[in-house]
This record gives structure tokens, sequence and C-alpha cells, in this order.
């Protein structure tokens, strides 16, 4: 390999939380111990060791970490480490940012999307691989917007579904069962299964007297947001 890493062995002490002792050989290791270096180091298991971030491994090291962070802590690893953040691009430092939402365990990650930018090492590109994880490379100049499309997409997404049922709570409406999530999950079904025509809704119709009657019911704020979002893809 010629992208100057080296895949030294680093031995660490026992690691409770991942049920299992590093006292082996381990390909890398992860620094960051939020919920995404947990669910990636659950998922390696004893592949990997996984330490506090202010930690000093040897060999190969991937930046679990918050993207304020990586910027100083790549400058402690030069040509020896891999971030994890989406929209920082850091010159001489690759990046493989998982595109997926991670709560701290290991998952089914079959298919999901890796963003490769720079020289990530084989190694660690067959690591993710094994996880199911597709990578594809992402120019640099296009990380921003990438990260953007998965904002709109995880978090301001999370943040409709949170805020219409916190809508209907202040008015004493409490859904039963799963509440608003059962259509959430059929919406996604559908955009899966048939891309746009999968849409629903009084937008996708043209029903004007339904979209007007639905705006004027919610605050001002969010009433912006209805229309916008509901013209979004006019």
């Amino acid at each position: 390999m010629d992208d100057g890493f080296t895949l030294t062995a680093y031995s660490q002490q026992t690691l409770p939380q991942l049920g299992h002792t590093v006292g082996m050989t381990t390909e890398f290791t992860i620094l960051g111990r939020g919920r995404t270096g947990r669910a990636l180091a659950e998922a390696w298991g004893p592949r990997v060791a996984l330490l506090d971030h202010g930690s000093r491994p040897e060999g190969l090291v991937l930046l679990a970490v918050p993207d304020r962070a990586v910027p100083e802590m790549a400058a402690q690893f030069p040509g020896r480490c891999v971030h994890l953040a989406g929209s920082l691009h850091l010159e001489g430092v690759p990046c493989a940012h998982p595109l997926t939402s991670f709560d701290g365990r290991a998952r089914d990650w079959s298919g999901t999307p890796l963003a490769i930018t720079g020289a990530v090492p084989d190694d660690l590109r067959r690591a993710f691989g094994d996880l199911g994880f597709a990578a594809f490379d992402l120019p640099a100049e296009l990380k921003p917007l990438y990260h953007a499309a998965a904002v709109l997409t995880s978090g301001h997404a999370a943040t409709l579904w949170l805020g219409a049922e916190a809508l209907l709570r202040a008015q004493g409406v409490a859904l039963p069962g799963r509440g608003l999530l059962p259509l959430a999950e059929a919406t996604l079904r559908n955009v899966s299964a048939h891309g746009t025509a999968g849409r629903t809704g009084p937008f996708e119709r043209g029903d004007e007297l339904t979209i007007a009657r639905d705006a004027a019911a919610l605050p001002e704020s969010w009433r912006e947001i209805f229309l916008r979002l509901g013209h979004g893809l006019d």
C-alpha cells in the first residue's frame, strides 16, 4: 500500500462494555466512545480497540469524534488516521462517512452508503464492507451538499415528525399505538418503491382547499414550513 498508513498491532486493556478483552492483535483503533464509536466497535468486535478520545494509540486510528474535534485530533496522528465527519474536509486526512444514524449498538447496515473522500486504507474499506456498507467516492467539494442532504433526510425529518406529534399533544390529541411512526414508515416504503410517485397527500393531488384549511390550523412558524415543503418539489 502506498497511502502512508501502517496497520501496526496495538494491545489494549479490558473493554468490559464490548464484552471482550483486547489483549490480542487489533487491526485499528477507534477513538471516541459516543454512539458511533460504540456501535462500530460492537460490530467489529475483537478486530478493533475502542478508546477515549484522549488516548494516543499506535497504528491506524478511526476518529469517531464530533466534527469540531477532528482537526486537532487528526494533527495528533499525521498520516495514519481517518475521520468520520460527513461535511468536513481536511487536506491530507481521508474520510469515511457512514450514511446512517447510530444509536450505540451494532445493526444491519447492508446497503448503507459509505462516502469515501481521500485515500482511505484498503483494510479499513474492507472492514466497513464486512459490515454491509457500500462505499462510493465523494469529491471533497461536494461534501457539504451531501451532508446537507443527509441532515434534511435524518435530523430535519425527525424534527418534523416530533414537531407534528407535539402540535397534536398541545391540543390534547394523544395518538394511540405507535402514533405517527406507521405513517412515516409507510411513506418511506412507498418512496423507496416508487420514487417521487410514492409521494401522497393534498400537495401531490393539488387539493388547494385542503391545503388552505390545514395551513390555517397551524401556528405561523409551522405554517410557512408546511407550505414551503409542500411546494418544494413543484
